[in-house]
């Protein structure tokens, strides 16, 4: 992995960041959705004989930062090709191929991903949705919450549970189900959290699936699951790395404009060196976040596995530092509607909670990394 980025990432970084300056922090979602899929940069990840750009999750995550650090980010980046473009390349039939990932690159088709269950959060080992079969067809039954982008979804990668054919225990599988299938319906929930993107409770009451709406091997487990979740967590931190960097420009704007005493703040250092601190910290976790990258498209998910956690975890504490500077920075102004960055101290939240929280981090740490016995 080099330590600095090509010529052809910089490229590609500079090339997004003018778009999202086009749009700025006022964008409209669709919009800049429909203008990054037209220029290839929503399916940058996905293979090219399929219509994306035969790139991988470090260019995808370049394209998220780069958003976010603009004031625009684009959630459904981190669901629809992420997650589950990149499970849908790596394990779906032909056939699914085909229908799904030029559409997913071009940003015309959307797939949302539900894991998270009531009881069980995104724990697989506890999701209580089943899926059975009824002849050639499946029967999806139970509950998901804090689904994003439902209700823009054409359809929605669901993980459930069904029994292994050679063991019998139930593993984890997954699922397309179009947003219209019978007996599925979905409720947004009531979100403090500003967002272009809502967040949904979805029922599945015996949803009538054909065979092929199975992606993969219902017998592979975990595997399948995991090509998702590490670019989950992968994207997850590019999200709150770019929105701290947005917050952290804002700041250093206001503190080389704003004066005092005959000096602008920013020479002081009391305001200088926390926003220095929270640029070093931003800067490092963008560090993992690009080894984690580069881990996951080299194929070794393994080694992706402990640095997208890692890159998730010092992100999401960068991302809730920064944002909490800049606005102590501006003071008063900071948590004013002018200025956009009081509606970030709960949104850097999201960097910090999902989609796994910092404590399961530790404990995935603690246990896979440093080879501390568990405590449950």
């Amino acid at each position: 992995m080099p330590p600095i980025e090509s010529e052809e990432h910089q490229t590609l970084r500079s090339a997004v960041a003018t778009l999202g300056k086009t749009h700025g922090p006022t964008y409209d979602r669709a919009t800049l959705w429909a203008e990054a899929g037209k220029l290839g940069y929503l399916g940058v990840n996905l293979p090219e004989e399929h219509g994306g750009g035969g790139a991988g999750i470090t260019e995808l995550s370049i394209v998220l930062e780069e958003l976010g650090a603009a004031g625009a980010p684009l959630l459904m980046l981190v669901v629809s090709p992420a997650i589950c473009g990149t499970v849908i390349s790596r394990f779906g039939t032909e056939t699914q191929k085909r229908h799904w990932l030029p559409a997913l690159a071009d940003g015309t088709k959307t797939m949302a991903f539900a894991i998270t269950e009531p009881d069980a959060g995104s724990n697989s080992h506890r999701i209580t949705t089943t899926a059975r079969r009824d002849g050639d067809t499946w029967l999806l039954t139970g509950r998901k919450v804090f689904i994003s982008g439902v209700d823009i979804a054409d359809a929605v990668l669901i993980v459930g549970r069904a029994e292994d054919a050679r063991t019998g225990r139930l593993k984890p599988c997954l699922f397309i189900v179009p947003r219209d299938a019978q007996g599925f319906t979905w409720h947004p929930i009531d979100m403090e959290l500003q967002a272009a993107e809502k967040q949904f409770e979805l029922v599945l009451d015996d949803v009538r699936l054909p065979a092929d709406a199975l992606v993969g091997d219902e017998d592979a487990g975990l595997l399948q699951l995991f090509a998702g979740l590490n670019p989950e967590r992968i994207m997850t931190a590019a999200f709150a790395i770019g929105m701290g960097r947005y917050a952290l420009s804002r700041a250093i704007e206001y503190a080389r404009e704003r004066t005092v005493w005959n000096a602008p703040i920013g020479a002081h250092q009391a305001i200088a060196h926390p926003l220095a601190q929270a640029h070093i910290e931003l800067e490092l976790a963008r560090l993992m976040m690009q080894k984690a990258a580069a881990l996951y498209d080299a194929g070794d998910d393994a080694g992706a596995g402990e640095a997208a956690n890692m890159a998730k975890y010092a992100a999401g504490e960068a991302c809730v530092k920064a944002v909490d500077q800049a606005v102590h920075t501006l003071g008063g102004n900071g948590l004013t509607r002018e200025f956009g960055l009081a509606k970030l101290i709960t949104a850097a939240r999201v960097a910090r909670i999902a989609p796994v929280s910092r404590e399961m981090i530790l404990n995935y740490v603690s246990h896979q990394s440093l080879g501390l016995p568990k405590s449950y």
